[in-house]
């Protein structure tokens, strides 16, 4: 694509735009959006929306709702929520359906259940699919019928439906939902009644805007040159009600970071993931959130706050090899932003001693070659395994061996290694 660095750059510029006058926009949409017929709900954070979407299920009598893929409901635990109102939630999104069958969780933005091969997909279907055909075998047009006989019915006699949105227009309050399966669209359209939970960043001014995104959104994240099914609209269409909750959830706290609030712009098309040689080896689960890879270590501490182990970590997994920043289509800095929230995370006081230590050492090159020579002096008395809570370093890795001569010594001893 020629003009690939100027759509980036203009994705950028746009979402930049919207985040400096967020407020402006959220109120435009609220009154083009109450103007179609729709009411839009306000929700501070998780608590509050599970509340509203679960409150608007109630008032209908039902006790199911289809879902279409949803990141934000993913990031309240509405399912759960909803679990605990008596209302059971069915997954329409076909790796999502595998992932909530399995009673699994998603280690993938765009594709949730890639950790799950075709076997094991077949085994989750006999066991807790209903009607699944007994002779099924692990073939993936087999697996798909499956899915889709049993994904009908629940579209057939579903009254609520509850969705997301990739994005949404200012100017007209429509809404728009990107994707490949045609699920979303029966989500959309069959239901008497649509709830449809948002983050205030999914925000767009005007249509024009809308443009760039769907040139952006399909090859960062399919390769695509356009979207297989992309379905808009706008407040409630006749025998339908429209419910939109606007969810902040931290957003805000991050939105006043100058470093950190980029990380708002993402369109969630996954490109960082698939580059990135953390997310490689470790897998999305170990980010204990459902944002895994470079934009999760980035986005989940500054929603969730660096308060556990877990979210203080997350700014450290990347090698700051710069690839995701190369790859991204609204040119979020990611690797600035790491290092802004490693130098905000709180680190244990032992750590904090230890570093202050090796800075003192470092910092005079006098103390770094006494403290080399001791360390050499001293090789024979490091034991192959650490003592204590330090085992745990040693369980699976080899102590390396302390060299008798540090380079310098060696460099002076040899003159640069010429005798």
């Amino acid at each position: 694509m020629p003009d690939w660095a100027e759509l980036r750059q203009a994705g950028k510029a746009i979402k930049d735009h919207t985040l400096r006058n967020l407020e402006e926009y959220l109120l435009q949409l609220e009154a083009a959006v109450s103007a179609a017929g729709g009411t839009v709900h306000w929700a501070k954070d998780a608590e509050e929306a599970n509340r509203i979407v679960a409150d608007l299920v109630k008032a209908t009598g039902e006790t199911e709702v289809v879902k279409v893929k949803s990141m934000a409901t993913q990031e309240i635990g509405l399912n759960e929520a909803l679990e605990a109102e008596g209302i059971k939630a069915y997954e329409t999104d076909l790796a999502e359906l595998i992932v909530q069958l399995g009673n699994d969780w998603p280690s993938h933005i765009l594709v949730p259940a890639i950790h799950r091969n075709r076997a094991e997909i077949r085994e989750i279907f006999l066991e807790h699919m209903e009607d699944v055909p007994p002779g099924l075998t692990d073939e993936p047009r087999a697996l798909a019928e499956a899915a889709r006989l049993h994904l009908r019915e629940r579209f057939l006699r579903a009254k609520v439906a509850i969705s997301g949105a990739n994005f949404m227009i200012a100017e007209t309050g429509t809404l728009v939902v990107l994707e490949s399966e045609g699920n979303g669209r029966m989500c959309l359209t069959l239901p008497e009644t649509l709830i449809s939970v948002v983050g205030i960043e999914k925000l767009l001014p005007t249509w024009r805007d809308l443009e760039v995104f769907l040139q952006l959104l399909p090859r960062s994240s399919t390769g695509e040159r356009m979207n297989p099914y992309t379905s808009m609209w706008t407040g409630a269409v006749e025998g339908q009600d429209f419910h939109l909750v606007l969810l902040d959830n931290g957003r805000t706290d991050v939105l006043a970071d100058e470093v950190g609030r980029q990380a708002l712009r993402c369109i969630r098309c996954s490109a960082c993931l698939n580059v990135c040689p953390v997310y490689e080896r470790a897998g999305g689960h170990a980010y204990g959130s459902v944002y895994p890879g470079p934009i999760g270590a980035i986005l989940t501490p500054q929603l969730r706050g660096m308060n556990t182990e877990l979210d203080r970590s997350l700014p450290f997994a990347s090698s700051l090899c710069g690839a995701c920043y190369e790859v991204c289509p609204v040119a979020i800095d990611i690797p600035a932003v790491l290092i802004d929230l490693r130098a905000k995370a709180k680190h244990p006081r032992t750590e904090r001693m230890g570093m202050a230590a090796a800075g003192w050492v470092f910092n005079r090159s006098v103390r770094l070659a006494r403290a080399q020579r001791f360390g050499g002096r001293m090789r024979r008395l490091v034991p192959k395994r650490l003592p204590g809570p330090l085992s745990a370093w040693t369980d699976t890795r080899d102590l390396p061996d302390i060299p008798k001569d540090s380079f310098r010594a060696w460099w002076n001893r040899t003159e640069g290694g010429t005798r």
